[in-house]
């Protein structure tokens, strides 16, 4: 009789969160970079001032 073996699909292994330097950790921050960014570009283009200005920091 064969043992029994455990799959783990690339999809579930590829987006799970895991800790320190590894490619999933990466992926995960360049996400979140990314929506930073792109909020970043938004604040500008609506408040026609610069993030740091917008937030009063100059």
């Amino acid at each position: 009789m064969a043992s029994p073996t455990k799959n783990i699909s690339a999809s579930n292994t590829r987006n799970g969160w895991a800790w320190g330097f590894t490619p999933q950790a990466e992926s995960w921050n360049g996400r979140f970079a990314m929506i930073g960014f792109a909020s970043v570009l938004l604040i500008e283009a609506f408040s026609g001032q610069g993030t740091l200005h917008f937030w009063n920091l100059l």
